[in-house]
């Protein structure tokens, strides 16, 4: 049976694809209700971002929570180690990188499923990616199915037989796809964030790997990227 009003919540970093995957949301017929979660990240100006996008996108609601994920480290985003600059594809897409941050979209998404009842909201957006990055666990597609059984599992709603879908529409797509996508839905691209080591005036670096996949991105997909960078 379908939901009168259906709403959607949208985990929304304030980067490229998470803005894009909310916009994905609405095009789908949502309203959009979006969590921003601020862990502790080296790069927070990206939950500054996120405001804005909500704003600009005319989300219905948006939520930060707050989450020390700093407390244990384990990551160059949560923790005094340096952040990888200037590697190539051919080293990104070796093991897994210290940017990976232990457990967090595990954590983002039983935020999300609390958020998702406290609304009756049925359907989670999430805008993970597996093509442009170096096998980060928490973003396979075997991860969101065992992470909806979860919820199914867990939760009033699933039980009552109202399960929660985790949707993420970007999971198989090349940057430059995500990128054009991000234009024919006309996404605020110049208010979004995606660098992993801004300097002191939230300038991205141009040089971790998140700055040169966006870079590479809207490259490939003929789109220029309206964000300043620190190097050319």
């Amino acid at each position: 049976m379908t939901q009168v009003d259906p709403k959607a919540v949208v985990l929304l970093s304030g980067g490229l694809d998470s803005t894009v995957t909310a916009a994905i949301a609405q095009r789908d017929g949502f309203r959009i209700y979006c969590m921003t979660v601020s862990y502790g990240q080296r790069h927070a100006v990206e939950v500054e971002r996120a405001q804005a996008v909500a704003r600009a996108l005319g989300a219905a609601g948006h939520v930060v929570v707050e989450v020390n994920l700093r407390a244990f480290g384990g990551s160059a985003l949560t923790d005094d180690v340096e952040v990888p600059k200037d590697r190539t594809q051919d080293e990104r897409s070796g093991s897994i990188p210290v940017t990976y941050v232990p457990a967090r979209n595990t954590v983002f998404l039983s935020l999300a499923v609390a958020y998702a009842e406290t609304l009756d909201a049925r359907t989670i957006y999430f805008g993970a990616n597996v093509l442009d990055y170096s096998g980060y666990p928490d973003c396979r597609p075997e991860f969101i199915h065992a992470f909806e059984a979860v919820a199914r599992l867990g939760t009033k709603m699933g039980i009552e037989g109202r399960a929660i879908e985790v949707r993420a529409p970007l999971l198989m797509q090349s940057k430059a796809e995500i990128v054009r996508c991000g234009q024919e839905l006309r996404v605020p691209f110049e208010l979004t964030h995606s660098c992993y080591d801004p300097g002191a005036d939230g300038i991205a670096c141009g040089r971790c790997d998140s700055c040169r996949i966006r870079r590479e991105g809207f490259r490939q997909a003929g789109v220029v990227d309206p964000v300043p960078y620190a190097i050319p």
